[in-house]
């Protein structure tokens, strides 16, 4: 029976790790697996001690909103990332693909917790369906959410005019990250683009998102979230005039 391959929005694994994945397969090896018995489960999870600290699943969601997590965990967790998705991958673009996939879980995420506090602390929510304020949604809401402060600037490609772009002077994500001189072509806000393309997709704007390197003398570490609508996006726009 053959089988479908998974979205590549949903899958990372490259064809030598799932090949060793398969030596793990309880099916292929001659050792038995077995499940502790059901009183045992019961027992090891028993009720919470008076002191534990509350579950993360009954945290108000609207209460956390301003809730901070340390800098310094995000760049640790963050840079196992990329070792880990470097050691499995053939190239700079593929790397950066795959970083975008990952991206791109994260923000479908995101959008789904923005909606949803949206509409628990408001008695009219309001979905935008004009360009300008989707983007500007992105440049301010978005960046606050993922990194606690707006990005930097929104410009609109005067050559082409399905292109727009967000400019993050600083970005948090790459501010302890070294890159090889051999790599200088890589850019690990593609983890970024990925969480932007998640939304725009969300919101109903699709389109294609990168992230490129802009250096400049005062902010070395600028980087251009490029945005590349599709044409139906700005077809749309024309109707809504």
């Amino acid at each position: 029976m053959a089988y479908t391959q998974p979205h590549p929005r949903f899958s990372v694994l490259s064809a030598s790790s799932l090949s060793s994945a398969e030596h793990l397969s309880p099916t292929g090896s001659t050792a038995r697996f077995s499940l502790p018995s059901a009183q045992s489960i019961n027992t090891t999870l028993g009720t919470p001690k008076p002191n534990s600290r509350p579950n993360i699943y009954d945290r108000n969601i609207n209460k956390t909103r301003t809730t901070e997590v340390s800098a310094a965990a995000f760049t640790f967790l963050f840079s196992e990332v990329v070792q880990y998705t470097q050691k499995r991958v053939s190239g700079i673009n593929d790397l950066e693909r795959r970083l975008n996939t990952l991206g791109y879980r994260i923000g479908m995420r995101v959008l789904e917790l923005m909606v949803w506090r949206a509409e628990s602390s408001s008695k009219a929510p309001k979905r935008e369906i004009r360009l300008l304020p989707a983007l500007m949604a992105v440049h301010t809401q978005v960046w606050r959410a993922v990194f606690g402060r707006p990005a930097d600037a929104i410009e609109k490609s005067v050559e082409n005019e399905d292109e727009y772009m967000i400019i993050d002077n600083d970005p948090p994500i790459e501010r302890h990250i070294s890159v090889p001189k051999d790599m200088n072509q890589l850019s690990c806000s593609s983890f970024t683009a990925g969480i932007v393309e998640a939304v725009f997709d969300g919101l109903g704007f699709p389109a294609r998102v990168t992230a490129h390197h802009t250096p400049t003398q005062q902010y070395p570490s600028r980087t251009t979230i490029l945005i590349k609508l599709e044409k139906t996006v700005l077809e749309r726009e024309e109707v809504l005039k």
